[in-house]
């Protein structure tokens, strides 16, 4: 009686461990990219840099050795894209931005910052060379700059008009139509 006792005991002991295990590896996941939202009618979004305000300034090494920099007045307006290589919104927009970054070179630079705080970088960089990325790629490694923009989802895009001020902000992904139609209202192309 005594070892059926200790044979059930142990049963449950590994059930018990294995739902353990269970419960753990899924709070450990990757965190999910969210669905699409734009931000409207309000001057601030609760989670970050809002329409009408400055855009925070950086300046960021990109993978080409240049520095990028989005600090007040500029030539042309500029579309900071903020990216994880697991998002899959991010995999899904990365061949619109590269048409629209080649399209609409001439009045609009497009930023791509890899958020490698909450990345990995070997998976970032075959990211960007799956998707041969046609603008200049940068990596957030400690995600301050993400912070800067109070950051919450992957994809963020901050349109940023050419007075260095925060035209929109949106949040997660646009059809390509639909982010065509802001570049246009952003440039006046």
């Amino acid at each position: 009686m005594k070892a059926v006792n200790k044979r059930n005991i142990t049963v449950i002991a590994v059930i018990v461990f294995l739902a353990f295990l269970a419960i753990e590896r899924t709070t450990r996941s990757e965190p999910e990219a969210v669905p699409a939202m734009e931000q409207q009618g309000s001057s601030k979004l609760e989670s970050g840099a809002g329409k009408g305000q400055p855009a925070p300034a950086f300046t960021l090494q990109g993978v080409n050795g240049e520095n990028y920099s989005v600090e007040g007045a500029r030539e042309k307006a500029v579309l900071v894209n903020f990216w994880a290589s697991w998002c899959e919104p991010c995999q899904e927009e990365a061949p619109a931005l590269n048409a629209l970054a080649l399209k609409y070179k001439d009045v609009l630079d497009v930023y791509g910052i890899n958020v490698t705080s909450q990345d990995y970088k070997p998976n970032a960089e075959r990211f960007v060379r799956k998707y041969m990325l046609a603008f200049p790629v940068m990596y957030d490694l400690k995600g301050e700059i993400f912070d800067k923009y109070k950051g919450a989802v992957f994809p963020t895009n901050v349109l940023v008009d050419k007075n260095g001020v925060i035209a929109e902000v949106i949040l997660g992904l646009l059809s390509p139509e639909e982010l065509e139609k802001k570049i246009i209202a952003l440039t006046g192309s």
